[in-house]
């Protein structure tokens, strides 16, 4: 049986995206976190005079809250692209006639 998506209502595609977006971005946070760590470490390493001990601590406290964010701001991002996408397709769907699927 075919059926035709006439209309998305915006709010709950959304907070699907928004979710979909923030969860997504946590694939990513492990990776920024291995980096900091390493890029923290490797003036210890090599020898090298680093800078002063405060401005290490900061140069490590901001990439973690930057990674704390990010799936924040992924989240929100995914909520303003679900909106908006919803909204267009509603107007789109108005002019040709929305997205023919197939259910049971």
């Amino acid at each position: 049986m075919k059926r035709t998506l006439k209309r998305i209502s915006p709010l709950p595609l959304a907070k699907i995206f928004a979710a979909l977006h923030g969860l997504g971005s946590l694939i990513f946070v492990p990776f920024f976190l291995l980096i900091t760590l390493i890029s923290f470490m490797a003036p210890k390493f090599s020898g090298a005079q680093g800078a002063p001990a405060a401005l290490g601590i900061i140069e490590l406290i901001i990439p973690l809250v930057l990674m704390i964010l990010l799936p924040v701001f992924y989240a929100l991002m995914g909520f303003v692209v679900g909106l908006i996408g919803a909204l267009i397709y509603n107007l789109v769907a108005k002019w040709l006639g929305g997205i023919e699927v197939e259910v049971e």
